[in-house]
């Protein structure tokens, strides 16, 4: 068992006669504990210490009351993102079959992997219609088909250059409300246009060099009854 430990008797300058009542009186206890020479070293005043800074209080209030509703508050996304990982039958001249989309069912020259994970693909616009567009690779499919993409520069294209311009939003007179609105197209800019001939020619040149390619590309893939596609030979 562990040793009684020893109480010590509390110690104090005036002990009680009885209970509330002390030996001393109050001015007997102020020259006792010497107030009276900190006092005096201090000009006759109490040395007071400066209070600590109050901490700035929150320019909002707190509100009242309890809303009535749940407040959605964003959550902190502490994730990482980590680069894509690019199928092993994709690789660069690899042609590609668009399973969704607009183009869908059309072949497509891959040209090069996007840093948000997207894959350049071209037609060539010339060939099928298909211009320089981003695709996920989830919809395509890689095929054994190759065309050398050596002597093709697509260095300046990134997702930079894909994100759409913000269009202002003009105000309509009061007359003009009630009137029908006439559909804008979207004109492509002229240098877009050029990078696409600058693409396509440097492209067509190596897809003319291997035979049946032109076709093969311009060609739409389907199925038909009774083809099974877990069979194909891609």
């Amino acid at each position: 068992m562990a040793p009684n430990k020893v109480v010590k008797p509390k110690v104090t300058r005036n002990p009680d006669l009885i209970r509330g009542i002390g030996k001393y009186s109050r001015s007997a206890m102020y020259h006792k504990r010497g107030l009276w020479a900190i006092k005096a070293k201090n000009g006759g005043v109490f040395p007071r210490h400066d209070a600590k800074p109050a901490e700035p209080k929150p320019s909002e209030k707190a509100p009242k009351f309890y809303p009535a509703e749940d407040v959605k508050k964003p959550l902190v996304n502490k994730r990482k993102p980590k680069p894509t990982k690019l199928k092993a039958s994709i690789t660069p001249g690899t042609v590609l079959i668009i399973l969704a989309g607009r183009f869908k069912g059309k072949r497509v020259v891959f040209l090069k992997q996007l840093s948000s994970g997207l894959l350049l693909v071209t037609g060539p616009f010339k060939i099928n219609g298909v211009p320089l567009r981003r695709v996920n690779q989830a919809y395509v499919i890689g095929t054994s088909s190759k065309v050398d993409i050596s002597g093709v520069n697509v260095d300046k294209f990134d997702d930079k250059y894909f994100a759409k311009e913000a269009q202002k939003k003009k105000k309509k007179a009061e007359g003009e409300f009630f009137e029908a609105e006439k559909d804008e197209k979207n004109v492509l800019p002229q240098d877009k246009k050029d990078d696409q001939k600058a693409v396509d020619a440097q492209l067509i040149k190596s897809i003319e060099g291997v035979s049946d390619l032109k076709t093969y590309l311009a060609a739409r893939f389907s199925l038909k009854s009774g083809m099974k596609p877990h069979e194909l030979v891609f």
